[in-house]
């Protein structure tokens, strides 16, 4: 596992990662970021884990990631913005990390909403956000991080829709460089973001991903919608038209139907 001081060493960020709790087991990163949150933990502190025994993605589905092979943290940010921001900061996250895999590895990757980063159409990684909220304003926001880094080999079920960086590089990826591209990187942009106002992200992460003018389908509670992918919401939601009209989601599976 790598110490706190190690993944300090070099990091040559201002807030994020001036504190990093480091763990070789743990549930959850993003239940100790939370649990640290409420007791006053400062903005841009940082968990980290070599291994979840209850980590998870969206809707609560289990994260799988054997120990010492992936990156899994979660950052704590403190915005003072209103709670609609909330679903922009995936959108911002899924920007800020997709930049430093490109700048670490020379792969392209795609931001698929509504929190998934692709290589070559395989998922290697997701984000998971979870906030406290007060008198309508974000209290603190929770960003869970999950990268698959050198990983070789994924259970039957998940080979032909995962990936990792090391097989699409066909390398092992320094793990230590890699978090530390991503912090200064999520600082950059939150830094910007802060300043221009969060909707700016939404132009950047429409240039990161190819759904734009697709046809997919929508998975909500059990029910499927079909309908061409229109653009984003400036609140983060996805603009689907379908049946001749134009609504917004902002939560659901996809499928891509056109490639």
């Amino acid at each position: 596992m790598y110490a706190e001081r190690v993944l300090q060493k070099g990091l040559r960020t201002q807030v994020f990662g001036n504190k990093i709790y480091t763990f070789d087991t743990i549930d959850s990163t993003n239940n100790c970021a939370k649990a640290v949150a409420d007791i006053g933990a400062s903005e841009g502190t940082v968990v980290i884990a070599e291994e979840q025994t209850a980590g998870r993605g969206r809707l609560g589905r289990p994260w799988f990631s054997p120990p010492s092979q992936n990156l899994t943290f979660s950052i704590v940010l403190r915005p003072q913005l209103n709670n609609e921001v909330l679903n922009l900061l995936p959108l911002y996250t899924a920007v800020a990390v997709a930049e430093a895999i490109e700048r670490t590895t020379s792969l392209k990757v795609e931001c698929k909403w509504p929190n998934d980063l692709l290589i070559n159409k395989k998922k290697v990684g997701g984000i998971l956000i979870e906030g406290s909220f007060k008198n309508g304003k974000i209290e603190y926001a929770v960003i869970g991080v999950g990268i698959n880094v050198n990983l070789d080999v994924f259970p039957p079920d998940l080979s032909e829709k995962a990936s990792s960086l090391r097989i699409e590089l066909n390398a092992e990826v320094d793990r230590a460089r890699l978090f530390q591209e991503i912090l200064r990187s999520l600082e950059r942009h939150y830094r910007r973001t802060l300043k221009k106002g969060f909707q700016s992200v939404v132009p950047e992460w429409i240039t990161h991903s190819s759904m734009l003018g697709k046809t997919i389908t929508v998975s909500q509670h059990g029910n499927a919608l079909s309908g061409i992918v229109k653009g984003l919401s400036q609140d983060g939601g996805l603009l689907l038209q379908t049946n001749g009209t134009v609504m917004t989601l902002f939560a659901g599976d996809i499928s891509v139907l056109e490639s």
